[in-house]
Order: C-alpha cells, then sequence, then structure tokens
C-alpha cells in the first residue's frame, strides 16, 4: 500500500497539506490548533532522569495529536523550574525526542508536536545562552550583527529539540514608563524595522518554502500597537488612529512579513476597542489581504480566555478569535472548545481548516514529518562564539550620553584608586533582563568584576554598594562617600532591575506583580510599569553625596528603560548608558571606560528630562509646539545621540538631484532615483566608529500633517584619526513614503528637508522638490 500523499516530502506544502487536512476529524484538526499546555507539566525529573507526565498523555488523548506545546524547557521563577528541577543542555534534546516520540507514535495519524520556546534575548532554558535585550541591541545599529546572534540562538533552540522561537521585535518604546520597554529595539519604526528584517534572516535563514535543521522558525511578538498602550499601562487600550498605526506601529510587522517571518502573536492590547486577538480588521483585512501573510497568528497567554467578557461564553470567545484570523491558541481554555463552536454554527469548519492548515504547513516547512527527532539529526550549536557575539553586542550598546572630554578613557589620567560604588556595581541578575533563566555559577560577571580585570596593574579598586537599588536605604552611603573620597575616580553603577526573584508574585499569563517595597526589587519587566522615571531616592541620594566629594565621577547606568535624569553638568564628568548588556555587559562597560573599546551606542529611544513632559520620542507631529513653561519640551538627550572618545566632522549633505517626479519612486524602480553623500572626518586622535544617520522632513506637501524628522537610512563607518570618507544614502520610496488618506504608502508630490548628521538633532539638510507626475500618482506599497 502507497504512502499517502502527505508523506511524501517532494510534493508542495499547500498539497500536503490539503491532504492531510482531508483525512483529519474535527476533533483533530481543533488538536492542531490549541496549545493548552504548560510544558514545564509536561514532564518530571525523577533519580533516574525526565518522564513524561499522566497530564500530558491525556492532553495528547484530548485532541488526538497536539498542535504546540510551550516552553517544554522554559525554567524561571514563574514557571517554578529550577537548575535542580528542569531540563538543562545535556538532557534537551532527549526530552524533545520523547514528547514528540509519543505524540507521533500514540496518535492515529502521527503529526509531530511543534515545540515553541521562549527566545527573547537567547534561549530561555537552563543553560541557553543569553544576549543584551532589544533595548540594547538597538543601541548598537547593526543589524548585521544582531543578525550573526539570532542564527546562533536558533541553532542552540534546534538543538534542544525546539522549533519555534517566541520573540519581541514589534513594539516601539512610545512611553518608558512601560515595563517591557526593554524588549523593544527602540522608539523608532525605521531602526526597529531593519533589526526586524535581521532577526528574522537570522533565525530562518534563507527565504524559501523550508527552514534548515540549525534553523527554527520565528514569531514575531507583539501585533499590534502594544508601545502605545495609555500611561504606558501593561496591555490597555491605545488610541491610535489608522495613519498612526501604519505609519509608526506596522513598520517592523510590514518588514518582518516581507522577510518571511513564520508567525505573527497577537497582542494583548486592544485597538479601536476590539483586542487584536479578536480584531478581523488587524488580523485579516490588514495582515493577510492587504499584506498577503500566509503564515500564522498565535494568541498571546490567555488572550482568547479575555474575549469572554465580551462574548459571555468561551465557545463563542473561541469562534470570535478563530473567524478574527488567530490560528494558535495559548494556554486558553476556549480553544479545545472550537469543536462545539463548529457545531453550534458558531464559525465554519472551513475556517478552522484554514487556521489547522496554517499549523500543518509550518511543520511541514520544517521537515518534522521527515526528521521528527533531534538527537544525531541536528548540529551542536557553537555556544562559545554565540557568548563572543553576545559580548561584541553588549560593548557595541555601551552609550556615552555625557562626557568631559577629559576623564574617560581611565587609562588617559592617573587612576591609582577607582571606586566602585552603586546598587547594580556587582550583580550580574540585574545586567540580564525578564525573561531569564537561572544562570549557573560563574557565568559573566559583574562591572565591578570587569573593572577589577580591567585595570591597569597598580590600580587599587574599592568597592561599596552605597544603597538599595529601590526607596530610600542609604545605610552604606557614608562608606561609600568615604570610598569616593579617597579615591582617583568613582564610577557610579546606578539603575534598574528586571531580575525576578522565587519569591516574586505573578498573574496568571507569567507577568510580575509588583507593590512599592516589593522583595524582589523589581523595577523594570513585564508587569513592572511605572509612573515616576527618575532614579529612586536612594540612589538619587547616593549621586548627590558622591557628586559632591570633588571626585571625578563616572555614572553607569544599568537599565531596561531610559531613566529620567537630572541635568548633571558640572556634577559627572561622564554618564554611560550600559542597559541591560547580558552576563559579558561587565566585561563590555569595562572596557569602554578603559578604552580598549570606543564608546559607539547610539540611543535607540530618547531619555526624557522627567516624566510629566511624556510624550518626548522624537517623531512627533511638527505642530510647532512652544514647550512647557516650567522646563523644555525636549528630551534630555536625542535619539540617536552617542558621544565618542573623538571628534567627527560632518560636511553639509549633497543630493544627486534637486529634484525628482513622484511616479520614479515606484516599486518597479531598480535604481534608487536619488542619493544623498555627506562627507565626514575623524578630526580627533583615536578611531571613530560612527553611526551616520539620514532622516526626513516634509517642508510643503503631503496630505497628512508632517512629523519633525523621521529617520529613514543609517550607515556605519570605521575612521582612523585624520582620514575622512563619502558615505552615500540612497533616497528611494522607502526614504520618502507615507501613510496617504487612500490608505496606501507613497510619495507625495512638496519639498523634503534630507538631513544627515550624527544624531536626530545635530543635522545638516539638503532640500529636494518632488514633483507631480503628468499622469496619476503611482502607489508603492511598501
Amino acid at each position: 500500500m502507497s504512502e499517502p500523499l502527505f508523506r511524501d516530502p517532494e510534493m508542495p506544502v499547500a498539497d500536503r497539506v490539503g491532504d492531510l487536512l482531508s483525512r483529519m476529524t474535527l476533533t483533530e484538526k481543533v488538536g492542531q490548533v490549541n496549545q493548552r499546555m504548560y510544558g514545564w507539566d509536561a514532564y518530571e525529573r525523577t533519580p533516574s532522569g525526565h518522564r513524561l507526565t499522566d497530564a500530558f498523555r491525556a492532553e495528547v488523548a484530548a485532541g488526538d495529536g497536539m498542535g504546540a506545546l510551550y516552553g517544554l524547557q522554559r525554567a524561571d521563577p514563574w514557571s517554578g523550574v529550577t537548575a535542580e528541577t528542569g531540563i538543562g543542555a545535556a538532557d534537551g534534546a532527549r526530552v524533545s525526542d520523547a514528547v514528540q516520540r509519543y505524540v507521533v507514535e500514540n496518535t492515529r495519524l502521527g503529526v509531530p508536536v511543534l515545540l515553541v520556546e521562549e527566545m527573547p534575548h537567547g534561549l530561555q532554558a537552563l543553560d541557553g545562552t543569553l544576549l543584551p535585550v532589544n533595548l540594547a541591541v538597538g543601541a548598537t545599529w547593526d543589524p548585521e550583527l544582531y543578525e550573526e546572534a539570532a542564527a546562533l540562538g536558533a541553532a542552540q533552540l534546534r538543538a534542544r529539540g525546539g522549533h519555534v522561537a517566541l520573540v519581541s521585535a514589534l513594539d516601539l518604546v512610545r512611553d518608558p514608563r512601560w515595563g517591557r520597554a526593554e524588549e523593544c529595539f527602540g522608539e523608532d519604526p525605521y531602526l526597529s524595522a531593519r533589526f526586524t528584517e535581521a532577526l528574522v534572516r537570522g533565525v530562518q535563514g534563507p527565504p524559501g518554502d523550508r527552514i534548515g535543521p540549525d534553523r527554527a522558525a520565528v514569531v514575531l511578538k507583539h501585533f499590534a500597537g502594544q508601545g502605545a498602550t495609555v500611561g504606558g499601562r501593561n496591555s490597555a487600550a491605545t488610541e491610535l488612529g489608522a495613519r498612526e498605526l501604519h505609519e509608526i506601529h506596522l513598520v517592523a510587522a510590514l518588514a518582518g512579513v516581507r522577510a518571511g517571518a513564520a508567525g505573527l502573536m497577537a497582542a494583548y492590547n486592544e485597538f479601536d476597542g476590539v483586542p487584536c486577538a479578536a480584531n478581523r480588521g488587524l488580523l485579516t483585512g490588514i495582515l493577510r489581504e492587504r499584506w498577503g501573510f500566509e503564515g500564522l497568528v498565535m494568541a498571546d497567554g490567555l488572550a482568547v480566555d479575555r474575549l469572554v467578557r465580551m462574548t459571555g461564553d468561551p465557545v463563542a470567545a473561541g469562534a470570535l478569535a478563530l473567524g478574527a484570523g488567530t490560528d494558535l491558541s495559548l494556554w486558553d481554555d476556549c480553544y479545545p472548545r472550537l469543536a462545539e463552536a463548529v457545531r453550534r454554527g458558531l464559525v465554519e469548519e472551513t475556517v478552522l481548516d484554514r487556521a489547522a492548515g496554517r499549523v500543518l504547513a509550518l511543520k511541514f516547512r520544517l521537515g518534522l514529518f521527515e526528521r521528527p527527532y533531534t538527537t544525531g539529526r541536528v548540529p551542536e550549536p557553537d555556544t562559545a562564539r554565540m557568548e563572543r557575539v553576545s559580548e561584541r553586542l553588549a560593548r557595541a550598546s555601551v552609550t556615552l550620553l555625557e562626557h568631559d572630554g577629559a576623564t574617560l578613557p581611565l587609562t588617559g589620567r592617573r587612576t591609582g584608586t577607582v571606586a566602585v560604588i552603586g546598587p547594580n556595581a556587582d550583580s550580574v541578575p540585574r545586567q540580564i533582563g525578564d525573561y531569564t533563566a537561572p544562570q549557573r555559577p560563574g557565568t559573566g560577571g559583574s562591572v565591578l568584576a570587569g573593572i577589577r580585570a580591567a585595570a591597569p596593574e597598580g590600580t587599587e579598586v574599592s568597592h561599596a554598594r552605597g544603597c538599595g537599588l529601590v526607596g530610600g536605604d542609604v545605610a552604606d552611603l557614608p562608606a561609600a562617600v568615604a570610598l569616593a573620597a579617597a579615591a582617583d575616580v568613582a564610577v557610579l553603577v546606578l539603575g534598574g532591575s528586571s531580575a525576578r526573584e522565587p519569591d516574586t508574585r505573578f498573574d496568571a499569563n507569567g507577568a510580575a506583580v509588583v507593590a512599592s517595597g516589593n522583595p524582589a526589587e523589581m523595577t523594570c519587566g513585564e508587569g513592572v510599569d511605572l509612573a515616576e522615571l527618575s532614579l529612586p531616592e536612594g540612589q538619587s541620594a547616593l549621586l548627590d553625596a558622591v557628586t559632591a566629594t570633588g571626585t571625578p565621577v563616572v555614572v553607569v547606568l544599568v537599565q531596561g528603560r531610559p531613566h529620567a535624569l537630572a541635568d548633571l553638568t558640572g556634577r559627572a564628568a561622564a554618564v554611560l548608558s550600559a542597559w541591560y548588556p547580558g552576563p559579558w555587559g561587565g566585561r563590555a562597560v569595562a572596557d569602554v571606560l578603559f578604552g580598549a573599546a570606543e564608546p559607539q551606542g547610539r540611543l535607540p529611544v530618547s531619555v526624557p528630562r522627567s516624566a510629566a513632559q511624556l510624550p518626548v520620542f522624537y517623531n512627533g507631529k511638527d505642530h510647532g509646539y512652544r514647550g512647557y513653561v516650567d522646563q523644555p519640551a525636549t528630551a534630555r538627550h536625542p535619539f540617536g545621540h552617542g558621544l565618542a572618545y573623538t571628534t567627527v566632522a560632518y560636511e553639509a549633505p549633497r543630493l544627486s538631484v534637486p529634484s525628482v517626479p513622484a511616479d520614479h519612486f515606484g516599486p518597479a524602480a531598480a535604481v534608487p532615483p536619488a542619493s544623498c553623500t555627506v562627507r565626514l572626518v575623524n578630526t580627533g586622535g583615536r578611531t571613530a566608529r560612527e553611526t551616520v544617520q539620514l532622516y526626513v522632513r516634509r517642508v510643503a506637501g503631503g496630505t497628512s500633517w508632517p512629523r519633525v524628522r523621521e529617520l529613514r537610512g543609517f550607515a556605519r563607518v570605521e575612521l582612523a584619526p585624520g582620514e575622512s570618507t563619502e558615505v552615500v544614502l540612497p533616497v528611494d520610496a522607502r526614504t520618502l513614503a507615507s501613510f496617504t488618506q487612500e490608505g496606501e504608502w507613497a510619495v507625495e508630490p512638496g519639498e523634503f528637508a534630507i538631513g544627515t548628521g550624527p544624531s536626530s538633532h545635530r543635522t545638516q539638510e539638503a532640500r529636494l522638490t518632488v514633483t507631480s507626475p503628468p499622469g496619476p500618482r503611482s502607489a508603492d506599497r511598501r
């Protein structure tokens, strides 16, 4: 008897999906769109190893199969999985294969299960190699380096038996009070889009029908507009018009879709009164019908259950989400009842077929029907290389915000004694961010450890905590001030923490529940939204006391969101942001402090003066607002800002042409119709690693109110002392397009100012006129 068509690897994926669906019962189809179980409940650790649980077997039987299993290898305080109870690297493939073998061998059709894991900044599993958080990655302005890191993370995930990586990429930091700011690449859609493309390329490999055995499918989080929730409150409502949604919050998602992302995760927030998981206009109208997306849409954890407040019935809630375009559930109680929804006529079985078909298509693309098991079939990951890349990302993300021009690098002055002070000076957990597994002892090193290792021979490095991370604890303040007063330089390591502790409380979906004075001292992370962005009382007192000693003070901020900074001119000799740089971030910070590495980070987000002036993102609408009476409306440090140990001079930009007809910017244009050239020269005495930024400002024309400026290009160059170069940046449809009243991306006639410079607020401009075409305007749908 011949094998069924769906078993033939030479057949097109669509044909295999159609054949398999034709053989499935209603129960089996429902099983394929369910991801009900927490993966850590599928096994238990015994003295002889890990064994599958009765609960897992029952879940497989309920759907005569299983669409996906979330978090088999996840470890953290929420899951309760520890180094003693969880799955380490040595056992990952074996346990994954045991899960897969049971599903394949104990179901009628033997359809493999997707094993889904969190990979927000490295695999969230025991022995998973961590990267800096996304906000630090955004500060590198180096998508190519991030692509390399993402590929290594995917290889690590596949080597342990995982198939799907969940990665935050689509959210923007439009309000830094939001606790999940650290998961964003920044506040700008263009920058986030370039990193999203790099993520998809890195994780999934070259575009095509197949995803290789050393790569994974990526599901991009979160779709859409979650970074725009009112008041920076997690998963709350958004107040977005269609143009703001498309021009700001959908740009990275569109880039990810065009790069070939396997899936998107519907966000918790509601848009125009409808939660994303039930928003047909978003998930079907925009995503599938306008963009042509053919991958799967996954619900966020328990998001479908929240729809019961709208429908009054879990069966109807599941039907509502399925009909809107949500294909795969996550932990909810509604999707297991979709068979009942079909029988009650709440949703057509053909709609269920489409959703199940998308899940099956991904399994075929991953080759799971031919290679369901991992052991002996997937290459071993290069963990050592990934650690090196993680440290390179950390080093490239360190951003020099302020500098007196003399104190740094520390090897350039007398530094016989360095006092390292502050609550974040000697803590690796506070460097690594939210969504992290317990780290093995000895992994990475703190800023204090990095300074001790990097300091020249004979340098005395002293240390004091000085204050607590939160609240007004300053019991150690006198000792810290004494060390600072006796030192040649004081390095003051302040900031925040997303470190979860075993006694942290959690919501049902894993978000932290934090109150003032919480023992875990979390100041950032999912569920940790702040009303106030200034440094806590104790840290502010420590900063005042140490800077009052007269010793040169270098402030290092280890943080997951931009804190609102006071004016430190004349008080601090230098201020650096290290974001959450990962386990090896201590070495990276020390390398920059001592000059072994040049500071090359650039701000991916504006740094406010206070929470009261929000929003402060750089690319707001150009209404000519004068500012507040009691403080400026401008950022303390603008988007794109970052200093160096040398100086770079920019000449005015030159455009290749003064004007271009609008119809020359159509999608068929093989060559950009214009270009912008800028000459720069390193006028200092050290190597420059410069990020040349291109901004567009609409001066006249268009069908919507213009923005102050918008990033639409950048290039990274390295210059030796005295060296000059010319950087040429394309001016094409992606550079000038805006979202029109007709609901499409187009280059509209008008006058544009094309600016180049080292940051959003230090640009020189040239004018380009886009003229009206003789016929109807041609649109570029981007």
